[in-house]
C-alpha cells in the first residue's frame, strides 16, 4: 500500500510539474507520441523546442495538431507534422500522418521552402505553409528530455509508419 502511494503521489506530482510549466496537453501528448514513433531526432539529456496550432477547418469533422521542433534556437528551420487527433473508447488518439522539413526564408515574405516535402502534394503543402506561419508567430515552448520519454496512460499513439512494420 504503502509504494501504491508514493507511485501516486510521484505520478500527482508529475503532473503537476508539467502543468506548472505551461505544456498544453494536446501539445505534450503529441510529441511523447511522435518521441515513441521515433520521429523526433535522437535527444540525450537537453530540451527540444516546439510550436503548434489546431485545425478544425481543413479535413472537414477532423481535429488536426500541426506541430513543429525547431532544429535551432533561432527557429530559422524544423519539422512538421501533421497529426489528427481522435478518442475510440477511453482513449485519445494521437495518430501521426505526415512531416516534412522546412526552412524558413531569410529575405522578408519568402516562401517556405520544403527540404523533405510533405506527402499530399500542393494542397497539403500549403495546409502546412499556413500552419507554420501561425506556429512561427507564437512564442516557442520548450520540453524537457525526460517529459518526452513517456507516455501518459489513457494516451494511445499510431503513424503512418505502423502500418509497414
Amino acid at each position: 500500500m504503502k509504494n501504491a502511494c508514493i507511485v501516486v503521489l510521484s505520478l500527482t506530482w508529475c503532473a503537476a510539474a508539467i502543468a506548472q510549466q505551461g505544456i498544453p496537453p494536446n501539445l505534450l501528448h503529441a510529441t511523447q507520441c511522435l518521441a515513441a514513433k521515433r520521429f523526433l531526432p535522437p535527444f540525450h539529456s537537453g530540451p527540444l523546442n516546439f510550436g503548434y496550432t489546431t485545425d478544425t477547418e481543413s479535413y472537414p469533422g477532423e481535429t488536426v495538431l500541426y506541430v513543429v521542433e525547431y532544429e535551432k534556437s533561432t527557429r530559422s528551420n524544423g519539422l512538421v507534422y501533421t497529426v489528427f487527433l481522435t478518442r475510440e473508447g477511453g482513449e485519445q488518439v494521437f495518430n501521426i500522418q505526415n512531416n516534412a522539413s522546412f526552412e524558413w526564408p531569410t529575405r522578408p515574405h519568402g516562401e517556405i521552402d520544403f527540404v523533405n516535402p510533405p506527402l499530399g502534394g500542393d494542397w497539403t503543402q500549403t495546409r502546412l505553409m499556413s500552419a507554420i506561419r501561425r506556429i512561427l508567430a507564437q512564442p516557442r515552448i520548450t520540453i524537457p528530455a525526460d517529459v518526452l520519454r513517456a507516455v501518459q496512460t489513457g494516451i494511445r499513439c499510431e503513424a503512418y509508419t505502423d502500418l509497414q512494420r
